[in-house]
């Protein structure tokens, strides 16, 4: 959990939106914070940043080095802007049997090395400690670990596996993954909050 702040959760599915979401944020994206006092806050990154402005507890923004945020916000940017559209096209090509599948995924490739490069020296993104970086980065590479399972637990990514794998062994990563009860269907919420 990047920071021990409570929220009221509303379960949804952006293929049936609510019209209170569409009401906040009529781009009609999840994930959608709502603050106390009307702040809209609707892009992950940002609603992260607030999280940990609020309470950084783990020093996943490393207050202590001013070269860090702007360097895990270049590697979110990365993954953003060059890893995230190429993951599409491999998820997509793999889905329709497509010839191209290949190709998308070496674009792919291309990111991932980056990241067992960096996991190689140390063994999260940033250090010896998560950040704001590896929990950004998260759930791509967990999508992309799951495209072709069976080559990514054969490929040349060791310690992006690794690194994979202790996220997704952590209490956190089961209680964050959890269903609920959709609000549509049941208008109710559910406070969340790291114990």
């Amino acid at each position: 959990m990047l920071a021990p702040t409570p929220v009221m959760l509303r379960a949804v599915v952006t293929k049936n939106k609510p019209q209170e979401m569409l009401l906040s944020s009529p781009k009609g994206t999840v994930p959608v914070l709502v603050l106390n006092d009307g702040t809209v806050i609707d892009e992950s990154l940002d609603i992260m940043l607030w999280a940990l402005q609020q309470s950084d507890v783990n020093n996943m923004l490393r207050q202590d080095d001013s070269e860090a945020l702007p360097a895990m916000l270049a590697l979110i940017q990365q993954n953003d802007h060059v890893f995230k559209p190429s993951l599409e096209n491999y998820k997509m090509a793999k889905r329709k049997r497509d010839d191209a599948e290949l190709s998308y995924r070496e674009q792919c490739e291309v990111f991932v090395a980056q990241l067992e490069s960096r996991l190689s020296q140390q063994a999260f993104f940033m250090g010896d400690q998560p950040s704001l970086a590896d929990y950004a980065l998260l759930p791509f590479v967990r999508q992309f670990a799951r495209v072709d399972r069976h080559w990514y637990l054969q490929s040349p990514y060791v310690q992006v596996r690794r690194w994979l794998d202790h996220h997704l062994q952590q209490p956190m990563f089961t209680k964050v993954m959890a269903k609920y009860p959709l609000w549509v269907d049941s208008q109710e919420q559910f406070l969340f909050a790291h114990r």
